[in-house]
């Protein structure tokens, strides 16, 4: 199946719950009920239906109690934004705004701030960099939020 396949097949309350285990764990196994109650479906029939969504997709295994757990993450739409350390994922903006925060930081403890035109272009470049940086990992936080608590 190609990426956009996957992609679209990837969305709504289906993306909710790949979400969910994901973020659970992804090497617990869930029950249909578990899932129902954590995403407030209305139905188990609904969790069951876009837990059998993921796994025809390749994305979910099914054990013999009939618990899911994640056969395979993939990095498609918004998860390509984002990078996975240990059992840890955020967005990749996050990792290059904390590094040129330090790198300001340390700019402003360490040389003395006289405003001078070099010092004051230095203070323009670095702050609108941050802005920009913290600027998309709020969006990008705030868009998959939107996505993910879509009902």
């Amino acid at each position: 199946m190609s990426e956009e396949e996957l992609e679209y097949k990837l969305r709504g309350k289906t993306l909710q719950v790949y979400l969910y285990l994901i973020r659970s764990g992804g090497d617990d196994s869930y029950g249909v009920r578990e899932v129902q109650r954590a995403l407030g479906f209305k139905s188990p029939s609904i969790a069951s239906y876009h837990l059998e969504k993921l796994r025809e997709l390749g994305l979910l295994v099914k054990d013999e109690k009939g618990d899911y757990r994640v056969a395979k993450e993939v990095n498609i739409g918004l998860f390509k934004l984002y990078i996975k350390i240990g059992e840890l994922r955020m967005p990749r903006f996050l990792l290059y705004a904390c590094f040129i925060t330090s790198m300001v930081a340390t700019y402003l403890l360490a040389y003395p701030q006289t405003f001078s035109p070099h010092n004051l272009f230095a203070l323009l470049v670095s702050f609108s960099s941050l802005t920009i940086l913290w600027g998309e990992t709020l969006l990008i936080m705030r868009e998959t939020r939107s996505k993910t608590l879509k009902k």
